[in-house]
């Protein structure tokens, strides 16, 4: 499920700080600050999407993911390989290393990656 960008951006907080109140979801926004509804409303549907879970503790709500960000984003990666390069990863890692300006350093360590992962197949 694809969230929005302005669900992701909670997300992001929520998986870096684990447990989280709704004072906190807003203090880690810049200047101007979301209204309190805006981010309530944002949190509220991704519990409804099964992303964000809470425990009450009195009359405060604790959230935390229920999704981990490491599997959201293989889906997402999956998608667009899938939408972009005709579900193709062979043409992903071409474009890549090729589009991506990586520095010899950086394509370095990705063969060593790869090499790995062929001495364990």
């Amino acid at each position: 499920m694809k969230l929005t960008t302005a669900e992701e951006q909670l997300m992001q907080y929520v998986w870096q700080h684990k447990k989280v109140v709704l004072k906190d979801l807003i203090k880690s926004y810049p200047e101007p600050k979301p209204a309190k509804t805006t981010v309530a409303t944002t949190i509220k549907k991704l519990t409804e999407k099964g992303f964000v879970g809470y425990d009450e503790i009195g009359n405060t709500r604790l959230y935390y993911a229920t999704i981990k960000k490491e599997n959201y984003f293989s889906k997402q990666m999956k998608n667009m390989i899938k939408q972009f390069f005709d579900n193709s990863t062979t043409q992903f890692a071409s474009f890549f290393a090729k589009d991506a300006s990586l520095t010899k350093e950086e394509l370095q360590k990705l063969r060593d990656l790869i090499d790995d992962e062929l001495k364990q197949k």
